[in-house]
């Protein structure tokens, strides 16, 4: 199944969302490992609109200890290089207070200036946490208060919450497996 198909079934509202979440299967941590391409789910989240606008590509999962949350491509398209989640971060509470913002492209700025924003190690970990009473894979940030929560949608996709530390409710995206493309 394509992304686009996946994005066709998905709702598009929170608690909808929450309703897919909570009936699709749990994921064990080792179905996480690999490269996962990414796309956000709009349910009126503040951050709806961020990742798109930056470019982001998805996540890989090496193995529970070493894992690259943010993946960007090259200004070439031919790899993949891992975002510093802790500098991407940092301006998010200014940029999902201004919606306007959520409609340029930052792809282009962020690719070029790469080298700045580039993790040099991975910046998360793979756990199995308790989330909406279900224990499931959880890809937790080193340096922030957030957990990304999964459920699997298919054998090859799976939903994912972030829980972001003081939100009142999850922000929502879908990632299918897609080893297309090297980490450098």
């Amino acid at each position: 199944m394509h992304l686009t198909e996946l994005m066709d079934t998905v709702p598009s509202n929170t608690a909808d969302a929450l309703d897919l979440f909570d009936a699709s299967p749990a994921v064990e941590t080792d179905f996480m490992i690999g490269t996962w391409r990414g796309a956000e789910l709009p349910t009126d989240h503040l951050m709806d609109g961020l990742l798109a606008a930056s470019g982001w590509w998805g996540k890989q999962f090496v193995d529970a200890e070493t894992v690259h949350p943010l993946l960007f491509p090259t200004p070439d398209g031919q790899a993949l290089w891992p975002m510093n989640p802790a500098l991407a971060f940092s301006g998010v509470p200014l940029a999902a207070q201004a919606p306007s913002i959520k409609t340029l492209s930052f792809a282009k700025p962020i690719a070029a200036t790469r080298l700045l924003w580039r993790a040099r190690s991975a910046k998360a970990r793979l756990r199995t946490t308790r989330y909406r009473g279900v224990d499931t894979a959880t890809m937790l940030y080193d340096q922030l208060p957030i957990n990304d929560v999964f459920r699997r949608l298919s054998d090859e996709a799976v939903l994912g919450a972030m829980d972001l530390k003081g939100a009142d409710r999850p922000y929502f995206f879908v990632l299918r497996r897609d080893g297309s493309l090297p980490v450098r």
